[in-house]
């Protein structure tokens, strides 16, 4: 039981960063690599994207 909420909660965040992904200002090879390296690794594509992953709100101008 433990495991199947686990497991929600993963695919609950990595849905998250995939959404922000896709809706960031990053170009479209970035966005590309990003939604595989979450797609394929679930929980360390998540972190990585996490603590590196695209920001598209922080542009200065």
């Amino acid at each position: 039981m433990e495991y199947g909420l686990l497991g929600l909660i993963v695919l609950v965040l990595d849905i998250y960063a995939i959404y922000q992904v896709i809706t960031s200002g990053a170009s479209t090879l970035a966005k590309i690599l990003w939604v595989l390296a979450i797609l394929i690794l679930p929980v360390l594509g998540f972190i990585a994207w996490l603590v590196a992953g695209p920001r598209g709100g922080s542009v200065k101008v």
